[in-house]
């Protein structure tokens, strides 16, 4: 295996110098305390950002109309149910206002269309059980707020199993706390935040078993020393991507661009395979790969991974009122044939409002005053206004300033947004030119976010899709950075390393990170107005809109 291979992107005190001087000393002692405190300091602010206040506001904000009241008839029902438009007399009934005002047991028995798994709505519907239930607008965030405090740990976790540094673990962690964008998902409750997390599970077990795999792999050629023949074994059993597996099969019960990401691993994992293989010396790695392999993989994540999606669905097979529940029941004609009839009716009937549901989303195409394609996420060309309350703009609301704003912006920290894009364009670079793994598992994760929705450039998107694969460009910032202020790891006296620091600019790079990772924090505050819908003067919002497209 080669260094460039087997070797951590290098980052401060990777390795140390051969003699521990007192000022390698000190930078010990420090990194002791970073990763000891550090960790516990960035999930206390994740989790401040994210709860301070979050039952405003007390109305449904953008797509919570129907993820919310969904959740609600799912937890009582098993499935979602329907909310009436009419009242016994005939009058029109303004559901949000009464599910705002505290009436929110006015849902029927009918089923609900819906175009999306019910996981994330489970999740939302637990929330809204454990917190004083959905007369609490709190309830309604619980869940999703609770999400986003997991991402950041979870991003911390990942950051230091590929990098070993505690300075790129609480730098990922910080920049996830912090970014607007992160807050503002980690505050709704939409699924996308749930796809995030469930995704950076998978990602993890991904690297575990990239690891795990090498080490098993190593054993066997170390008892097959003389005789490894041209193909190598097959390894079948792969703890870490049965984990995966559930990973996966969550993420796709939460929105179905899951099953991009679970295609875009499988496709990586049997690339690192064949790498595995002719790092080895095998003859046939290219072959071996594809045919010993690349089964195996697909054994070990996709099964699970389909029984933890069907899971989600439990409650819509133990009850008997969800949306085509009794649909080949109902249209005989409807039912397999041939090959397929021994297939269970709610699984044929389950598979029917799969087929409507795929239609609904290959057919999305309504204009959206907000709607942003994918190529234009990079620029944030155009942000998600998720909420506005026209009565401060009209000096109501308790408007203390003549004419106020009080809005929820779906805009990401902009100094982190774009650092974080130029921070993976050069890891493309030194993929290119060093073959980093961590460079290159980094870069299939954000393709795998990013690169489906690129196909469908005439779907109704919305840039806070994004959030999918947020934190992997955060890591790509993160890593850069590491590099940034990384110690020279030949100095072997004081002198020498003072020399090598001064050659290396290493001061002037490290005052340049304290300074962005300062003026990071500042803008972050700046924003922060925006992602809670917090009441400002009408200029202080007018001066947040950087850009006419922000609007």
């Amino acid at each position: 295996m080669s260094r460039t291979e087997s070797t951590p992107v290098p980052v401060l005190d990777a390795e140390a110098p051969p003699r521990r001087t007192s000022r390698a000393v000190a930078v010990v002692g420090r990194n002791r305390y970073l990763g000891a405190l550090g960790p516990g300091l960035v999930l206390l602010v994740a989790t401040i950002l994210r709860f301070v206040n979050i039952g405003s506001p007390g109305v449904l904000v953008f797509d919570e109309t129907f993820y919310v009241k969904d959740a609600w008839t799912l937890v009582h029902l098993g499935y979602e149910a329907s909310w009436p438009a009419t009242a016994a007399t005939g009058k029109t009934l303004d559901v949000n206002g009464l599910f705002q005002g505290g009436q929110v047991n006015v849902f029927t028995h009918a089923a609900e269309y819906v175009a999306h798994p019910p996981l994330g709505k489970w999740i939302i519907g637990l929330g809204e059980l454990l917190a004083g239930g959905a007369q609490n607008p709190v309830s309604w965030r619980v869940g999703v707020a609770v999400i986003g405090v997991l991402a950041v740990g979870l991003l911390m976790l990942v950051a230091h199993r590929m990098f070993q540094t505690p300075l790129v673990t609480l730098v990922a962690g910080g920049l996830m706390a912090i970014d607007n964008q992160a807050i503002v998902m980690s505050r709704i409750s939409l699924l996308d935040n749930m796809v995030m997390f469930f995704a950076l599970a998978g990602f993890a077990c991904v690297l575990e078993d990239r690891g795990w795999a090498e080490r098993r792999f190593g054993r066997w050629l170390m008892r097959r020393r003389r005789d490894v023949g041209a193909w190598g074994p097959t390894l079948l059993w792969r703890p870490w991507l049965l984990a995966a597996g559930v990973a996966f099969g969550a993420c796709t019960a939460v929105k179905w661009s899951g099953l991009y990401v679970t295609a875009f691993f499988v496709v990586y994992l049997v690339g690192v395979d064949m790498l595995l293989r002719r790092r080895a010396g095998f003859r046939f790695w290219y072959s071996a790969g594809l045919l010993k392999q690349a089964w195996a993989i697909v054994l070990n994540i996709v099964p699970i991974g389909l029984v933890t999606y069907l899971l989600s669905w439990t409650g819509w097979f133990v009850t008997s009122g969800g949306y085509n529940r009794n649909y080949v029941e109902t249209f005989p004609a409807q039912r397999f044939t041939g090959l397929l009839a021994w297939v269970p009716a709610p699984l044929q009937n389950l598979w029917s409002w799969h087929a409507s549901i795929y239609a609904f989303h290959t057919g999305l195409e309504t204009p959206h005053p907000y709607a942003a394609p994918a190529i234009l996420w990079p620029l944030i060309a155009r942000p998600t206004s998720m909420f506005w309350d026209p009565a401060s703009m009209a000096g109501g609301n308790g408007c203390r300033f003549g004419t106020c704003a009080a809005a929820i912006t779906d805009i990401p920290n902009p100094l982190i947004w774009y650092a974080a894009w130029a921070a993976a364009i050069y890891l493309v670079v030194r993929l290119i030119r060093r073959r980093e793994w961590q460079a290159g598992l980094l870069l299939v994760a954000i393709a795998a976010g990013w690169f489906p929705w690129l196909l469908y450039p005439k779907r109704t998107m919305f840039f806070f899709y994004s959030i999918e694969f947020e934190p992997y460009l955060l890591l790509c910032l993160a890593a850069v950075i590491g590099l940034m202020v990384m110690r020279p790891a030949t100095a072997s006296s004081p002198d020498e390393l003072v020399a090598a620091e001064a050659r290396y600019g290493l001061t002037v790079r490290r005052g340049v990170v304290i300074g962005f990772i300062g003026l990071a924090v500042v803008v972050s505050a700046f924003f922060f107005p925006l992602d809670t819908g917090m009441q400002t003067p009408y200029w202080f919002w007018h001066i947040h809109m950087w850009s006419p497209t922000w609007i």
